[in-house]
């Protein structure tokens, strides 16, 4: 069997570092990637209630992170969960260590204009260049989801301050004390130290934005937070970053003959938060075991028909009123630790933990999911 993975960033490297870690061969598989995306620029946070994989990357970790919403701020604990970063590099590192124990994976550099089906397998058209492959996963050619919830869009700068102005030891989740004008919005801060940190503008705009950022505004309101909510007087940019993702909360209708989409391209960006990590990393495994026993690749777990009504609703909610974000959130993380709401996220609560949380949701909310699910 061979495995073409198209893309050599989170969701390509996750994958094949998840291959590669099978007892059973199932190589050889190529990696292609054109190196337009360093990885040395990209970083991701997740959080996880125990090992993975992957946790040689990870350079940070959390117990608990600051909220600031409705007029309250607190430290909240993460209970048995660790709130982790991992940076592109030492994601890369981790990963080629792993192939190279194994032996049967290339890492080759070119351009993918074309993946379509060849026969039995597909083809990718690597720099002009057809290469076949029994299975081929794409992370890069296909187009946003067919059905766009919602955009998470965000500008962040990492920033060095003169003087001290980070708590080190914890990150700030979210902080809604900034500019709201056109969009549901807060602060999100991932500190390296106590003078540098990335500081995050972070917008849940509606289906109708078409993710269109607003780049001065966003500036503007993280010079205010800098200055206003942290008090840092002198500090210097060393990096700005920006994106605009498209959020759906529909099944995405992932397979395509013998081409698989995996990633952000297979829906795998939780609309409610925006998170992917560990979501890629659990795809990337079962990808790896339905090969290993079933010889395909599409014996993987559906989505749960449930989270995707609450994470539609919330986007639609957030769409008709911006401000029910801050409110959602504020009672959410109204409690001495975050358990709860993160094993909810990471999909894995039950019914009647989920009534209790609920209950503490905003009256619309609440009876909006209501509706939705009758």
């Amino acid at each position: 069997m061979t495995i073409l993975i198209a893309g050599g960033g989170l969701s390509g490297l996750s994958l094949a570092a998840h291959l590669t870690a099978r007892p059973e061969p199932l190589g050889p598989i190529i990696v292609v990637d054109d190196g337009r995306r360093p990885l040395a620029t990209a970083g991701w946070a997740s959080w996880s209630a125990g090992p993975g994989l992957l946790d040689e990357a990870v350079s940070r970790t959390f117990d608990r992170f600051h909220v600031h919403a409705a007029g309250r701020s607190r430290v909240v604990g993460l209970g048995r969960y660790k709130y982790r970063f991992v940076r592109g590099d030492d994601l890369a590192a981790a990963v080629g260590k792993t192939a190279a124990r194994r032996g049967d994976v290339v890492f080759r550099r070119g351009r993918i204009t074309d993946i379509r089906q060849a026969g039995h397998g597909a083809e990718a058209i690597v720099d002009g260049e057809a290469l076949g492959a029994d299975w081929i996963f794409d992370s890069v050619h296909r187009s946003c989801p067919a059905r766009v919830d919602g955009w998470l869009i965000f500008r962040g700068w990492h920033v060095r301050t003169a003087e001290p102005a980070f708590d080190s030891a914890v990150p700030t989740f979210f902080d809604f004390r900034t500019s709201q004008n056109r969009a549901a919005s807060f602060v999100y801060v991932l500190p390296r130290g106590p003078r540098e940190a990335l500081v995050e503008y972070t917008s849940f705009a509606p289906p109708r934005s078409r993710g269109v950022a607003y780049p001065q505004e966003q500036r503007a309101a993280l010079r205010e937070y800098l200055a206003t909510i942290l008090g840092v007087r002198e500090y210097a940019v060393a990096r700005e970053e920006s994106a605009s993702l498209p959020l759906s909360a529909s099944a995405v209708d992932r397979r395509r003959g013998s081409i698989l989409a995996i990633g952000t391209k297979a829906g795998l960006v939780k609309a409610s938060t925006g998170y992917a990590f560990q979501r890629i990393q659990a795809d990337s495994a079962a990808i790896a075991r339905s090969l290993a026993c079933q010889g395909h690749p599409f014996d993987l777990p559906k989505p749960k028909t449930r989270h995707l009504l609450f994470d539609a609703t919330l986007l639609d909610v957030v769409a008709r009123d911006p401000a029910q974000l801050e409110r959602v959130f504020a009672a959410l993380f109204d409690r001495s630790s975050a358990e709860p709401v993160l094993r909810f996220l990471d999909e894995e609560s039950s019914l009647p933990q989920e009534g209790k949380l609920f209950a503490r949701l905003p009256p619309s909310l609440y009876s909006a999911v209501g509706r939705r699910h009758r």
